[in-house]
């Protein structure tokens, strides 16, 4: 069996469905309750659809949060000028308050400390986002604050997920952004 196409629109839209089904399943069940049969029965796709898109229910889990991973990058970036020391952009707030719907789903693939799954796809591209922007500024210490920021802000939404951190959405936004910060002016 082959893989699909990855710019074949037909394809895009198979994903698309596969992805919006796992997450009405995962709003009624955790992820290891969820089974192939009933995803790609509510998806309305065949099994071995399922299978020529993705491995396993992890993988399209993954797929299905992948954009939980830009929009905290977005977020992350998402003033203008000088940042306030203090005061996150208000797309940070937005983001940890946007966590809710599929908090539990989250959580499965979001370990403690950052890790598991979508904590590797969120620490992959929010380290590569914060090295180029600290390359294009000629900082030096480049790749050592790219680590950084990416494990310190993996870290603290995974134990806010978990209930390892206290704060509301806002409250944590503004205390990852003081971290943050202090990252980036420590060098």
């Amino acid at each position: 069996m082959s893989r699909a196409e990855p710019g074949d629109p037909r394809a895009a839209r198979t994903r698309a469905r596969l992805r919006a089904a796992l997450l009405a399943e995962c709003a009624e069940r955790p992820l290891e309750e969820v089974g192939v049969a009933a995803l790609v029965r509510r998806a309305g796709v065949g099994r071995a659809t399922f299978y020529v898109h993705y491995p396993d229910l992890e993988a399209l889990a993954v797929d299905a949060c992948a954009d939980v991973v830009r929009e905290a990058v977005e977020a992350l970036h998402a003033w203008q000028g000088r940042p306030d020391p203090v005061r996150a952009p208000a797309a940070l707030a937005g983001f940890f308050a946007s966590l809710a719907p599929h908090a539990r789903l989250y959580r499965t693939l979001l370990a403690p400390g950052g890790g598991g799954p979508l904590g590797r796809v969120l620490h992959r591209d929010l380290r590569a986002y914060s090295l180029r922007e600290r390359e294009r500024a000629g900082a030096a210490d480049a790749p050592l604050v790219a680590s950084a920021v990416a494990a310190t802000f993996a870290g603290v939404l995974a134990d806010w997920l978990h209930g390892d951190l206290a704060g509301t959405p806002s409250e944590i936004a503004d205390q990852v952004w003081q971290l943050l910060v202090a990252l980036h002016a420590s060098r």
